[in-house]
């Protein structure tokens, strides 16, 4: 058996502080008090995780993996009263850099927003779920907040070990076909529509790889109207 060596660049948008922007906003914990034990846990998950997927981590996850822990370990070191006044946050500079980001981010995302202004309301009933009027705006996301449903689907299902992949016997380009056509068909299908009836492991990363494939180059769209609820996938020309 051949191990798959397909790996996936994550977007430019979708970088290490955007992981852990998504993070601390998941665990509703304020930018400038960081718990730095905490986030550079879930952090390091997510990396193993990703790593697992064949997704190509750029240099910089690991760098900031290695601030993160700098950071944390400076922090559980005694601070004598004397140091106590002079001694800056060592998360001071990591503050800074999310924040600068997390600007640069929501600027370049709303001028992304205006030329697409009205394309991610949703009105339509899917699987018996109802939409109330607060929710009817979806709320994009992106590879992370997959990457964690993913990981839920896949604990669910028992698929503990899925990353033997025969590249023989699947192709990745087949895979983003289908689903393309696929919506193409149905105008929209939730995450685990696409993901459900994939009993087989490998044909159950290669979904998963294609979706991502897919989201980087902007074909497709994921939407949510509240964490940990439905993701919706459509078309972005959609």
């Amino acid at each position: 058996m051949t191990t798959g060596a397909y790996e996936i660049k994550l977007d430019i948008f979708e970088g290490p502080l955007d992981l852990l922007l998504y993070l601390i906003r998941k665990n509703e914990v304020d930018i400038y008090d960081i718990p730095i034990a905490l986030i550079t846990r879930q952090y390091m998950k997510y990396i193993d995780a990703m790593k697992s997927l064949n997704l190509d981590l750029a240099g910089e996850y690991l760098v900031l993996a290695a601030t993160l822990t700098h950071i944390k370990s400076r922090m559980l070191l005694p601070v004598s009263e004397e140091d106590e006044e002079e001694e800056k946050d060592p998360r001071e500079e990591l503050v800074r850099q999310l924040l600068e980001y997390k600007a640069f981010k929501e600027a370049a995302l709303g001028l992304d927003r205006m030329n697409i202004l009205g394309r991610d309301v949703f009105g339509r009933d899917h699987a018996g779920e109802e939409i109330g009027k607060d929710e009817q705006s979806l709320r994009e996301i992106g590879i992370f907040e997959l990457v964690e449903a993913f990981r839920r689907i896949s604990i669910d299902t028992g698929q503990k070990d899925l990353m033997e992949i025969d590249v023989e016997k699947m192709s990745l380009s087949d895979r983003i076909n289908d689903i393309v056509d696929e919506l193409e068909k149905r105008g929209e299908l939730t995450f685990t529509d696409l993901l459900e009836d994939e009993g087989n492991r490998m044909r159950l990363i290669y979904t998963f790889l294609a979706i991502l494939e897919l989201m980087k180059l902007r074909i497709i769209r994921a939407y949510q109207a509240v964490p940990y609820g439905t993701i919706r996938i459509c078309l972005a020309g959609r």
